[in-house]
């Protein structure tokens, strides 16, 4: 039986639901009735012991002609009461499940193989199963003092079940406080987060970036909220309006991750279980209505929120706008808001980084006549015979690469080194800086000072979990996993993670080889054009290939180490995203920057001298193309990045479209019987597909910052391409987030988490991947020391840089060919070779040490915290300390007095008896099923968790 504090045993479940129950007088603290239209009569209850246990809750449920609400929109039918989130769970047909259980029988009768008769009795048992902790759960949630209401929609087919919940304001009130929601204080200007605005201000330029949005929410200064502080408070009196949207569905989701559907001892605890385990189907917060504009013109202050978000955000003629960044996080909370905020803010810094490197391509554009190598290539005819580049090949004469020589130039000038260093400065610069637009979003948002409230387990966690431990936090007997065994699964893991990466260096090896292949058979055509292209050719369809084989690899990695990351047995979400995060980005990064990796840095290195050419797997070595490696390193990197942004865009359109497709053809059947009614905010909600997080999101943008930084010495456009794309990327998520998913819970976060850490990793690779790249792939520190000891017109470059065969390497019929290296002719390195050497080796130092000691200049120039923001955090401080000067009094009175004794100093005495009716006060009010929430005298353990129907209420 289960007690409630103050009252006799409830003798029968039914109590809980029914109500027309008077075997006990209801007080204003009682919230586990209805007054909104009925729920659940107790003769629907009595089925549960019957034969049909799909849905023990409304099995024999009476249909009414017209099952329609009274009033459209997002309350219960009485019109006034939010519903602030929706269960779903579907049940076949009574007509469909009488109709199986014929069947059942007959194949009894005839005599058919046991084992099919025990997997349907298995599946029987399951369903009856998952309808009890159903059950218990949704009584659970009426004692925890949720109002409770319910739909359906029905077919021949199966049964659509929806129940609508709904917190009263006692409750809101309870959960408010022990949340830490943050209450109005006082009324402020909203702040100006947009630098380019206030240029533009400045220089009297007209702003068409700026858009006026309806409905900006008001910004307040606030502070932890009090229940026994109350009329402190902006707003207390309006009991509707007080909690936002977002911070009632926060509270609704808490006390559904809490109420308990089982046994305690196997942790049968929250709604997010009960999904995994198929009890319900969907669990969410209903979007605030349709986002499609109305027919008729209204002003734009009647629209709804989702309509505000379409209209000014979402649709792609907004492409040019400003985010309207308080409506999304009121919207959809801080978590979403902000990564909506870091990509606007990453997009608007791409702007800067795009102009400098469409500059600096155009001035090589402008600049390649001055080329005096590449000039020397073209007119020196047939002066310099070139070696066989493979084994079948013939001579070749250095002017036919002329169109290459000059479009190399493109990629590898002076200007390039220039903007890599401009890159270098501007990543650490532009991390610097969203650091402080975090700050300042954080605050505007109050969750500056949010930590994350001590995890429960997850649901996966607590079903695996072979033991239950008490958590030194709470108090609480938790599913625990043996630290030693998690630390061995991890190990375990990352020798699987070391197995996948060598995958993917065998397939960098099959490119390889197929280049070299595809290289030979363009050579062996015999056609002067195809000879001289062959290395593009080769390159190009062998970075189509690649690119295929990245994203075969990088989905088929993703599964696995969503499973070995659940194998590891990780306690919250947090540690689980963490992980799961850690692992896909270490294999993506070498998925991904593994061939560009290749061909900056050990293509071209292990070629050898004619007459002793190393080899691989009988094949030569291969070697970088006429125009140098610098250009193919710039074609990968445009196939590679710009194929994964199209493909990734398309699935983004196509995906999300082909999911919400088939959800409604899930649904035709419900649809097709209620053709002529109009569907219900909760079904159209049901309709949209469930939100997919933001991991995926992540991760696209931090790859795609690794291609704009860490190769951009050889491809300058890269951050244009960039940009274009995110331009983009911005409306395509926002048009999924408004009008594709389901609403998702509102989360908060003080940051973008582990991605940023990531971010700073990338920026520092880039800065010495950069300086490798100039030093060991350009031509750039090559054409200096000429230019030192030789020729500053660069006359004579050419032959300098080419070596004369061994005479050992006889072509009789074409005499001494050339090849490029720094050799003498026996093919030893010359002394030009160990001075260039060091020349790389002292630059590589000097680029590295520059460029750190100036972005730790930077680092430390520019405040994390903007002056004028500390400013309101004080000032934050000063109101919040004048709303709870009681407590504060109370809290510093005994320091005062240090030298009374409790018993003989009467202000003390005061201040204890007024803390006291202060914590009465605050306590007034308790939810029947969460009394156990506040720690029992001679305890100090906590017990949130609720127990099961038919359960006795016991003090742990």
């Amino acid at each position: 039986m289960l007690r409630k504090k103050g009252s006799e045993p409830l003798q029968d479940r039914e109590v809980l639901l029914d109500l027309d129950y008077t075997g006990e007088p209801r007080g204003a603290d009682c919230y586990g009735s209805l007054q909104n239209g009925g729920f659940i009569p107790p003769r629907y209850l009595n089925a549960v012991a019957g034969e049909e246990e799909d849905d023990p809750l409304c099995v024999h449920c009476e249909k009414t002609p017209n099952p329609r609400a009274r009033f459209l929109g997002s309350y219960f039918r009485d019109g006034r009461t939010k519903i602030d989130y929706v269960l779903v769970w579907e049940v076949k047909s009574h007509r469909k499940r009488k109709a199986h259980g014929k069947g059942q029988r007959e194949r009894e009768e005839l005599g058919e193989p046991e084992q099919g008769v025990q997997e349907e009795s298995r599946s029987e048992r399951r369903k009856a199963q998952l309808a009890r902790w159903r059950d218990r759960f949704i009584n659970n949630l009426q004692i925890a003092g949720l109002l409770l209401e319910k739909e359906e929609s029905c077919s021949a087919k199966k049964t659509i079940h929806y129940l609508k919940l709904s917190a009263p304001w006692d409750v809101l009130v309870f959960y408010a406080e022990e949340l830490s929601l943050r209450a109005p204080l006082q009324a402020q200007p909203h702040p100006d987060f947009n630098t380019s605005a206030q240029i533009l201000q400045k220089f009297y330029v007209p702003n068409v970036l700026a858009e006026t949005v309806p409905n900006r929410p008001v910004d307040y200064y606030t502070c932890a909220f009090r229940k026994s502080k109350m009329e402190k408070f902006l707003g207390c009196g309006d009991h509707e309006n007080y909690f936002t949207d977002t911070q009632r569905h926060r509270i609704v989701y808490e006390i559904l991750a809490r109420t308990v559907y089982g046994k305690r001892k196997r942790a049968e605890v929250g709604v997010a279980r009960l999904l995994k385990e198929g009890a319900f189907k969907a669990a969410f917060p209903l979007h605030d209505g349709p986002f499609e504009l109305p027919a008729c013109e209204i002003p734009p202050d009647q629209l709804n929120r989702r309509q505000v978000l379409y209209h000014y955000w979402a649709r792609w003629s907004k492409w040019y706008k400003y985010q309207p960044l308080d409506h999304i996080r009121e919207y959809f909370g801080e978590k979403i808001a902000l990564y909506f905020a870091w990509l606007g803010f990453y997009t608007a810094w791409l702007l800067p980084a795009a102009i400098v490197g469409t500059f600096v391509f155009v001035s090589g554009i402008m600049t390649m006549g001055s080329n005096t190598p590449a000039r020397e290539i073209c007119e020196s005819g047939g002066h310099y015979l070139m070696c066989p580049l493979c084994e079948t090949c013939k001579p070749w004469n250095i002017s036919d690469i002329c169109p290459m020589a000059k479009v190399g130039y493109l990629f590898d000038h002076p200007g390039t080194v220039f903007f890599s260093v401009f890159m270098s400065f501007w990543a650490v610069t532009f991390l610097e800086y969203w650091k402080r637009k975090n700050a300042t979003l954080a605050h505007h948002w109050d969750c500056m000072d949010f930590h994350e409230e001590e995890e429960p387990p997850r649901p996966e966690f607590a079903a695996m979990a072979p033991a239950m431990e008490e958590n030194p936090v709470t108090g609480v007997k938790e599913p625990y996993f043996p630290e030693k065994a998690r630390l061995s699964r991890m190990l375990t893991g990352s020798m699987v993670i070391i197995v996948m990466l060598s995958v993917v260096i065998i397939f960098l090896v099959t490119v390889i080889i197929y280049r070299s292949i595809v290289s030979v058979m363009m050579y062996e055509t015999g056609s002067s054009v195809l000879r001289t292209q062959a290395g593009n050719i080769a390159n190009i369809s062998s970075s189509m290939v690649n690119l295929a084989l990245i994203l075969l690899m990088g989905q088929v990695y993703t599964a696995l180490a969503e499973q070995l990351t659940k194998w590891e047995m990780h306690r919250t979400q947090t540690q689980y995203e963490d992980a799961f995060t850690f692992k896909v980005f270490i294999f993506q990064f070498v998925n991904f920057y593994s061939s560009p990796f290749y061909v900056a840095f050990f293509k071209g290195r292990f070629v050898g001298y004619p007459g002793h050419y190393g080899t691989l797997f009988g094949m030569r070595n291969e070697d970088c193309g006429p125009g140098g490696c610098l250009i193919e390193l710039a074609e990968q990197l445009f196939i590679i990045m710009m194929g994964k942004q199209l493909i990734n865009n398309v699935q983004e359109f196509v995906i999300p479209k082909v999911k919400a497709w088939r959800q409604k053809q899930s649904l035709a059947s419900v649809k097709k019987s209620q053709s002529g009614q109009e569907p219900q905010p909760w079904e159209q909600d049901y309709e949209l597909i469930e939100c997919e997080g933001l991991f995926d999101e992540y991760l696209e943008i931090v790859l795609q910052f690794g291609f704009i930084t860490i190769f951009v010495a050889a491809f300058p456009l890269a951050p244009l391409f960039a940009l274009l794309n995110n331009w983009a990327e911005v409306r395509l998520d926002a048009h999924k987030f408004v009008c594709e998913y389901r609403r998702p819970v509102a989360e908060r976060a003080q940051n973008i988490g582990v991605w940023f850490i990531i971010l700073e990793a990338l920026s520092h690779v880039s800065v010495i991947v950069n300086a490798f790249l100039i030093a060991f792939t350009s031509d750039f520190l090559p054409r200096l020391l000429y230019k030192y000891k030789f020729d500053n017109d660069l006359n004579g470059y050419v032959n300098f840089t080419l070596a004369y065969a061994p005479p050992s390497y006889n072509y009789s019929s074409h005499g001494v060919c050339r090849y490029k290296a720094f050799r003498d002719e026996n093919g030893n390195y010359t002394l030009v070779y160990w001075e260039l050497l060091a020349v790389r080796l002292g630059f590589i130092i000097a680029f590295e040490h520059v460029v750190f000691f100036v972005l730790r200049a930077i680092d430390w120039m520019v405040p994390d915290i903007p002056e004028s923001l500390e400013v309101k955090i004080k000032r934050e401080r000063y109101l919040a300390k004048q709303a709870l000067a009681d407590n504060q009094e109370a809290l510093l009175l005994p320091a005062s007095v240090a030298g009374c004794a409790w018993g003989n100093c009467s202000g003390v005495g005061k201040s204890r008896q007024k803390g006291k009716a202060e914590r009465k006060t605050r306590q007034s009010w308790i939810p029947p099923c969460h009394s156990q929430m506040l720690p029992l005298p001679g305890s100090a353990r906590w017990s949130w968790l609720t127990s099961s129907p038919g359960a006795t209420h016991t003090h742990e």
